[in-house]
């Protein structure tokens, strides 16, 4: 019995050590495969039209955002205020900057929390400007996995946490970072 627990420990204990690179990098992968292309596309309705639709954002993107201010006002976009184009339009780039940092493994943590924060917006957007019902919400502890706020959304800020805690992993663009701007690194570079 005792060399069973000697192998089992052996074996766990270097996947353990192997956590350090296998985790963060895991959860950039299922990242970028499950909801990069979610937020990209949603990111392209809200963008306006040509070149300056990068500066103008799309009407979906306060129909989108916005929805309760929006028929306030007629569903007239021009009616709302610099705040809601500040809003929409920082709402648009994050959908397209943030997920793209996580890909490459760049200013990971923060693109992570800039993520949680994002689906934070999203969520009280859904429930409260959206209305989203019951159903829709979920709850835990049910037998029903897959209700579109608690269930799902608690995968994808599990992903973020990851991130957010263990960094982008051996395979970013920050592991490169640190180390060219390591001491060792730094101490033996000519000035």
């Amino acid at each position: 019995m005792t060399r069973l627990i000697t192998l089992h420990h052996a074996i766990f204990d270097r996947l353990t050590a192997a956590g350090d690179w296998i985790t963060p990098t895991l959860a950039r992968l299922v990242f970028v495969a499950t909801l990069l292309q979610y937020f990209w596309a949603s990111g392209l309705t809200k963008l306006g039209d040509g070149i300056t639709g990068l500066f103008v954002p799309a009407d979906g993107a306060y129909f989108q955002i916005f929805p309760k201010a929006i028929e306030a006002v007629g569903y007239d976009p021009s009616q709302l205020g610099t705040f809601h184009w500040a809003v929409a339009l920082a709402g648009t780039w994050a959908e397209f900057i943030l997920p793209f940092l996580i890909l490459i493994g760049l200013f990971t943590r923060l693109a992570a929390l800039g993520m949680i924060g994002f689906i934070a917006v999203q969520t009280w957007v859904d429930i409260f400007g959206h209305g989203l019902g019951a159903a829709d919400i979920g709850v835990w502890f049910d037998n029903i996995p897959g209700s579109l706020i608690v269930d799902q959304r608690a995968f994808w800020l599990f992903v973020l946490i990851v991130l957010v805690v263990r960094g982008g992993g051996p395979l970013s663009a920050d592991r490169l970072l640190r180390k060219s701007t390591s001491p060792a690194h730094l101490s033996s570079t000519p000035v």
